[in-house]
């Protein structure tokens, strides 16, 4: 039996992939629902590595290839890519987007347009991240829980469990000292107006900006990290950040309404990549940072194999420090 104290989307992730090695998995929870605790519903979703490469260390980039077939078993995927744009004014930045990453094709106004009939004559230059994707994170959360317990695995929800866990995945709440707290903003948009099918991201040098359609005119937008351990909301000038990126996509969303606004704190080490270690008998998985649904996939095999006492490989020992 496999304990894991965190059903969030590490913990979850975990036992899944450990249930279907045919172990057995009891997840204890502090929430009383899924998702309700869980940094993980204020993400946006993304399974974009090849931007993530633009600015996030090679490792996210290896690490996240795994994530597009794992979550396709999982919940419903949208594959249609991800579009980078940037405002005339702010060409540079899309030009150095588009050399410190890969797997992109150049687009004009016209491939714009093609793509996002919506954002004709907006935009004369993007870039396009075909392989890319973005699932819903609160369904997917929901997904697995389905699953984990579909095959056996028992949910305590509303439990904190035993003192000492196999596994812990409790993020900012583990007791790890060199893990730091990284800020993501978020609201969610009702705007039934615009139509647009794909992530955006939007350069720009003071409110980058992504948004993610849910479907139904919900659009998710977010903005870029901030080293902050506040759990407030967001504050008025990170809102009028938000919604004017958003205007700046389509002056359609002036008319949107703010269906929802939320802050999470985002669990990160000094170098941004995810860890497994090992302290007073439990293994702990942290530090996913703004990479939660991307790397979540890969290292919950790694722990998987940790947990079950499989031998790591060279690669796995040199990116998981203990």
């Amino acid at each position: 039996m496999i304990t894991i104290r965190g059903a969030g989307l590490a913990g979850l992730t975990t036992a899944l992939v450990v249930l279907r090695r045919g172990a057995a998995v009891t997840l204890y929870d502090r929430a009383e629902r899924i998702g309700a605790a869980s940094v993980a519903r204020f993400a946006g979703g993304m399974l974009a590595p090849w931007c993530e490469a633009e600015s996030a260390e090679p490792e996210v980039l290896d690490l996240g290839r795994e994530a597009l077939d794992f979550w396709g078993e999982v919940t419903p995927v949208t594959q249609r890519g991800t579009l980078v744009l940037a405002a005339g004014r702010d060409r540079a930045d899309l030009t150095q987007f588009a050399r410190r990453s890969t797997g992109h094709e150049t687009l004009d106004e016209a491939r714009v347009a093609a793509l996002e009939p919506a954002l004709a004559g907006r935009f004369r230059h993007g870039l396009f991240f075909a392989q890319e994707a973005h699932l819903d994170p609160r369904r997917a959360l929901l997904d697995l829980a389905a699953q984990v317990t579909g095959l056996g695995g028992t949910l305590c929800l509303g439990e904190t469990g035993p003192e000492r866990v196999d596994l812990d995945c409790t993020g900012m709440a583990a007791p790890l000292p060199r893990l730091r707290p990284v800020r993501g903003e978020m609201a969610i948009l009702r705007c039934p107006d615009v139509e647009i099918s794909r992530t955006l991201r939007l350069l720009h040098p003071r409110a980058p900006l992504y948004l993610v359609p849910r479907g139904a005119g919900l659009y998710m937008i977010g903005a870029t990290s901030v080293e902050s351990s506040s759990t407030r909301p967001p504050s008025l000038r990170s809102l009028a950040d938000l919604l004017g990126a958003a205007y700046a996509v389509h002056p359609g969303f002036a008319e949107a309404s703010v269906e929802e606004i939320g802050a999470g704190l985002r669990p990160a080490f000094a170098d941004n990549l995810p860890q497994l270690i090992h302290r007073d008998g439990t293994l702990y998985l942290n530090g996913l940072y703004r990479h939660g649904f991307l790397l979540a996939p890969a290292m919950a095999r790694r722990a998987a194999r940790n947990l079950l006492g499989d031998t790591e490989d060279e690669t796995d020992r040199q990116r998981l420090p203990a």
